[in-house]
């Protein structure tokens, strides 16, 4: 994770996640998430409560996964940076976003249970990866670019 950069969200899926694909392959998935924040007021002895969104983005085999495991209500832990971005508008306006870009997310499991399955690992083609869905472009380690990392997931 970056260095003085690092969000941990605890919340609810607010939208079914939606996977894309640049025009290089790789994969992204965003999707919303909802936090909510329940406190009492020290003064009306009251339960109070604020909710907070944000929009997640994912990447390469994460997207993945993610577009295949998270639907909307699904309660998920995501760690992440804070990112942001900017756009113009066919207006000609500027416009710009904070976004999570997640580094890991997994399941909350302090009212569910869950059953993780690993995926095989993916390298060059030929060395267990998967084929792109018809339609789409190869994902990047398929076309021989690969993806480094140091160390086994599991």
């Amino acid at each position: 994770m970056s260095n003085g950069n690092t969000v941990v969200l605890v919340g609810n899926v607010t939208r079914d996640p939606e996977l894309r694909w640049t025009a290089t392959g790789q994969a992204t998935t965003t999707f919303g998430l909802a936090v909510n924040r329940r406190w009492q007021n020290r003064q009306t002895q009251e339960w109070e409560e604020a909710t907070s969104f944000f929009d997640v983005v994912c990447w390469r085999e994460m997207a993945e996964n993610a577009a295949e495991s998270l639907v909307r209500g699904s309660r998920v832990i995501v760690t992440g940076r804070l990112e942001q971005r900017s756009w113009e508008t066919p207006e000609g306006e500027r416009r710009s976003k904070i976004e999570v870009v997640a580094d890991e997310i997994g399941p909350s499991l302090r009212w569910a249970t869950a059953q993780v399955t690993k995926n095989e690992r993916r390298g060059p083609a030929g060395e267990g990866a998967r084929p792109a869905p018809a339609g789409r472009p190869a994902p990047a380690a398929a076309q021989g670019g690969g993806y480094d990392y140091d160390e086994e997931p599991f």
